[in-house]
């Protein structure tokens, strides 16, 4: 009887082990079918507010053309860089979402562009994803954790996390200074949706004061990748470049348990010293060295003491 309880429960065993690489084998699946060429439709409004004298803001909609490239493919990490292509001439990089599964290791923000590490343990992010946004600098933007979802065949995966003001208010709106994102992405058919429910939210030593409650819809479908053939072109010149980028930001927020930044110094935008040096470095033919070197000493008047 002992030995055929101990067969029972190694078979357990197996059949759990089966099932959880059968979810993180779905789950790859789902992440990867993200990337793609998409024609995106970006439309936001705010719903509701505490206060009633309130007054909403304009609702926001936009569209663009994007291209979403897988440029990492592990077991358990799946990066995915995305590329706007405003015509046939010009090209911007994007943000960019780093999926890493089961990660204990998290930056959370804070208010006024500053994250501290978060404190996770492997129980908190058993059979979790984290999603981890960048801004077109490849700075963190935000960083939320969630578990897929495959139910009835539909792919989905959500979260609520802080992050900064959106870029389309960081430069008009000076009311609130973090946004509480409740993201949640659906694969579609002709591609996914990413919709949002935001609270705008006023941080302060006194503790949060909600503004307003805003719904958004990011919808990506897929289009001919013909119309992304610059931007393909110049991606393959630029890479190599981003990547020590990448590097170097490792590198900052793997040595801080927190760190502040700031968007302008020596009256240039944080982007635009770093795109400047990427096409400096292909000009030039920098190295990776040169790359790392010239990246690390452009940061430092952007990281906040």
């Amino acid at each position: 009887m002992k030995i055929l309880n101990l067969i029972l429960v190694l078979t357990g065993l197996v059949t759990v082990s089966a099932n959880a690489q059968d979810k993180l084998e779905q789950d790859r699946k789902a992440i990867k079918s993200l990337a793609g060429f998409y024609e995106v439709n970006f439309n936001y409004g705010e719903v509701t507010s505490p206060s009633p004298e309130y007054k909403f803001s304009k609702p926001y909609e936009s569209h663009g053309n994007e291209w979403a490239e897988i440029i990492v493919d592990e077991p358990k990490r799946i990066v995915i860089q995305h590329m706007l292509a405003i015509n046939d001439t010009t090209v911007i990089k994007h943000w960019r979402q780093d999926w890493t599964y089961e990660d204990t290791n998290i930056m959370l923000y804070t208010q006024d562009n500053a994250w501290k590490k978060g404190n996770l343990t492997a129980a908190d992010v058993k059979g979790k994803w984290t999603q981890k946004v960048y801004q077109v600098d490849d700075s963190p933007r935000y960083q939320g954790i969630g578990t897929w979802s495959h139910v009835g065949g539909h792919d989905s995966w959500s979260s609520e996390t802080d992050s900064p003001l959106p870029r389309r208010e960081s430069t008009v709106r000076k009311d609130y200074n973090v946004l509480t994102r409740g993201s949640r992405i659906t694969i579609t058919k002709d591609g996914w949706m990413f919709e949002q429910d935001n609270k705008k939210v006023l941080r302060t030593p006194e503790g949060d004061k909600l503004l307003a409650v805003e719904k958004g819809y990011e919808e990506f479908t897929k289009i001919d990748p013909k119309t992304f053939a610059y931007a393909q072109k110049w991606w393959n010149n630029q890479h190599t470049y981003w990547a020590d980028v990448r590097n170097v930001w490792a590198d900052v927020i793997g040595s801080n348990d927190t760190f502040k930044v700031k968007t302008m110094a020596n009256g240039k935008l944080l982007y635009e010293t770093l795109f400047t040096l990427g096409d400096q470095s292909i000009k030039e033919k920098w190295t990776a060295a040169q790359n790392k070197e010239k990246v690390k000493t452009a940061l430092q008047p952007y990281l906040a003491k």
